[in-house]
């Protein structure tokens, strides 16, 4: 290259500003049958009205909640069914 040629600087790049209001997900939530778990997954739609720094909360509460259901699932019942043959 020429000393003589000016250097060209690169262009800024614009980034846009991530908007921290509410952005609903969108997304349907079917039922599975399971009162427990369907009560549970029906917190996703919190998620729909809060800032996009609030989902996380959401998200950890929904996967609390499905944890402890499936942790109640190996909890020994007081009065076991037998199978009949």
């Amino acid at each position: 290259m020429d000393e003589s040629t000016p250097t060209r600087q690169p262009e800024p790049v614009e980034v846009p500003q991530q908007d921290e209001g509410p952005r609903p997900l969108g997304i349907g939530i079917s039922t599975t049958g399971h009162p427990g778990v369907d009560a549970v997954l029906a917190r996703l739609t919190d998620a729909d009205h809060l800032a996009v720094g609030g989902h996380g909360e959401v998200y950890e509460d929904v996967h609390r909640g499905l944890r402890d259901t499936l942790t109640a699932l190996d909890v020994p019942h007081p009065h076991p069914v037998t199978p009949r043959s």
